[in-house]
């Protein structure tokens, strides 16, 4: 059975256990394993430019002592995804490259729910960097750190606030929860506000899936 390593770059055992629950509907009979781990070392959340500086090399070292068939980086800053797809011989995947492409495919302008306002600057550097700035509506944050997503009631609440701020003023047709640990919230907020709703963690494990699936030769 080929095998999916899906790394949580922070030492938050709880957003670890929220991403892997999310990843139930895209495990399949037959499919390949997908098994989530954490970055004991890393910090509690990533919601700075230091948070996300800080776990680069130890993340490529897991990766590179932990093999696996293809690897998905679970933090939504996409860490060390230049430097593990130059180091390792595997597919590397970042959540935040993948829910952007899978965004564009389904509506016209996403609007990405943010963290924290720190956060926005590295998503725009990322939007710019994969030539998709004209397909981003906003981009609003929480004001919520990656440690609270789950008080449900709260976050829930706050997510459905900014993704109506987001459809109804940015004009974005579909939206993107902009952290790992948002994942249990799509469903529900698919259905409270009517827009298709990516989760960044579930998009990056279906990019492995397909690629692993459909046996695409790894770039050189």
């Amino acid at each position: 059975m080929t095998r999916i390593l899906v790394l949580n770059p922070n030492s938050s055992q709880d957003v670890t256990a929220s991403m892997d629950a999310a990843l139930e509907l895209v495990r399949t009979p037959g499919g390949p394993e997908i098994v989530c781990e954490t970055l004991e070392e890393g910090p509690a959340g990533i919601e700075t430019q230091e948070h996300v500086e800080s776990v680069v090399l130890p993340l490529v070292r897991h990766f590179e002592s932990h093999p696996a068939d293809a690897y998905v980086i679970g933090c939504f800053s996409d860490p060390g995804l230049a430097l593990a797809r130059e180091n390792l011989k595997k597919p590397v995947f970042g959540i935040a490259e993948s829910a952007f492409h899978m965004a564009s495919g389904l509506g016209r302008r996403f609007g990405i729910v943010a963290i924290k306002k720190g956060s926005i600057p590295r998503h725009m550097r990322n939007i710019r960097a994969l030539g998709l700035t004209d397909r981003l509506a906003g981009d609003r944050p929480l004001e919520i750190g990656v440690t609270e997503m789950l008080q449900t009631e709260r976050v829930l609440a706050r997510i459905v606030e900014v993704g109506t701020e987001l459809r109804d003023i940015d004009g974005a047709d579909v939206l993107i929860l902009g952290c790992a640990s948002m994942g249990g919230y799509r469903g529900e907020i698919e259905r409270r506000l009517g827009l298709p709703v990516v989760d960044p963690t579930q998009a990056a494990a279906m990019r492995a899936i397909n690629h692993l699936t459909l046996g695409y030769r790894q770039a050189a």
